[in-house]
């Protein structure tokens, strides 16, 4: 018995909360203009610390957007993800009707979850000797599927919800099994992506012991500089990035904005080491090569790839090489930028935020730029778009993200493809 033909999934919603922009149209506009998100901490004093800006998110106001009531029961991050999947739904103009919401799913991916509920309410025990002080929600917020649960309740969605935790790599994860949900029949609407809330002086510290993020204090604007030759570690940052998932067939009947399609995803473990990046890219070869077969083009046929770039010493040559590797000379006929130069590293968030630009890039036909990108590295020897944003056909589009624990995902976004 031959299976059931793969059904095929487009992306008809957009939402993001980010440093560079609060909305998808602010998010967008400032990541084309090359403008940075990076800026001095303000959620802590941060001058003991080696590190002591970040990509947050600003004039953000909780309540105004969610309502006191619903905003006090929510970590950070859950907040980030439920205002950038409001605004994907609104924008996608989902249906009402009961039967379809009891088909509509939502995979939200996540490094760490409710981290600023753990640091708000550890310190409120210590100074008050008495763990009697810690709230009755810090359960719910702290856990890392709070953030689908509430979207789910929200809209009375009854699909498959739970959350993804593989560090960097966790959005695209969600977004590549929430496209399984879709493709194999067990959903018709998925609402996927990531968010991170993690500018804390517990992430920071963790980071700073491990010299893992730029020292660059005294010019945060231009900290992130992936693929160039001067960069020093990577900038965290925090928001969140959610996209619509939709059958294709449901969202042409219905008359739906399609920005793009997902054509298909990779997946591979490194094997190597729990934070280093295998230098040989052994393992981002493989879910580069997974990504191609499950989406079913050649390696020609790719166009742009919104690199993982973290501006890290060790991962950018890593990555570029991987790329290389696997475009042979086609390679330099990609531009290759990294959108983290402009708005942080928001570790499980990344994929998210990263998707809804990549799904932007192929509806606009705009490759964003990476900005910083002064001094070419000689073992980075690709075309990252510097500095100034590039308008060019993007048929086929990659988005790369990779995690601590060697954890590789990569999505495959293009042009809808003419028939069936």
């Amino acid at each position: 018995m031959q299976p059931p033909a793969r059904r095929r999934v487009v992306v008809t919603g957009l939402g993001a909360v980010t440093p560079v922009g609060n909305t998808r149209e602010d998010f967008w506009r400032r990541l084309i203009a090359g403008e940075s998100g990076i800026a001095p901490i303000t959620a802590f004093d941060a001058s003991l610390f080696d590190t002591r800006f970040a990509g947050e998110v600003k004039d953000w106001n909780p309540e105004q957007l969610i309502g006191r009531k619903e905003a006090r029961r929510m970590d950070r991050f859950t907040q980030f993800a439920f205002v950038a999947a409001r605004e994907a739904i609104e924008d996608a103009k989902l249906p009402e009707d009961p039967e379809f919401k009891q088909q509509v799913g939502g995979i939200v991916g996540t490094g760490i979850g409710g981290i600023i509920t753990f640091w708000l309410n550890s310190d409120k025990a210590n100074e008050n000797g008495t763990w009697s002080k810690v709230t009755p929600f810090f359960i719910p917020m702290l856990m890392a599927n709070a953030a689908t649960a509430h979207i789910s309740m929200a809209y009375g969605f009854q699909g498959p919800f739970f959350a993804a935790a593989s560090a960097c790599a966790s959005g695209n994860d969600a977004i590549a099994t929430a496209f399984n949900a879709i493709a194999n029949g067990d959903a018709i609407a998925m609402i996927a992506g990531g968010s991170e809330a993690t500018v804390s002086p517990l992430a920071i510290g963790g980071f700073c012991s491990m010299r893992a993020m730029s020292t660059r204090n005294d010019d945060p604007a231009r900290a992130s500089r992936p693929f160039d030759r001067e960069r020093d570690g990577f900038v965290l940052a925090e928001g969140a990035g959610i996209l619509v998932l939709e059958e294709y067939e449901h969202a042409l009947a219905r008359g739906a904005k399609i920005y793009c399609e997902l054509f298909g995803y990779g997946q591979s473990a490194d094997a190597y080491d729990l934070v280093a990046p295998d230098p040989e890219g052994r393992g981002v070869r493989l879910a580069f090569a997974r990504a191609l077969a499950s989406a079913g083009i050649a390696p020609e046929d790719v166009d742009y790839i919104n690199a993982h770039g973290t501006s890290t010493p060790m991962g950018d040559p890593a990555e570029s090489s991987a790329i290389e590797k696997t475009f042979g000379e086609h390679a330099a006929r990609i531009g290759v930028s990294s959108t983290k130069s402009m708005h942080g590293h928001a570790l499980g968030a990344a994929g998210g935020i990263e998707g809804v630009a990549t799904a932007l890039s192929v509806y606009y036909d705009i490759m964003p730029p990476t900005i910083n990108y002064e001094f070419p590295d000689p073992e980075c020897r690709l075309d990252y778009v510097p500095n100034v944003a590039r308008h060019a056909p993007i048929r086929v589009a990659l988005s790369n993200s990779f995690g601590f624990g060697g954890h590789n995902s990569v999505i495959v976004l293009g042009k809808v493809r003419s028939g069936p």
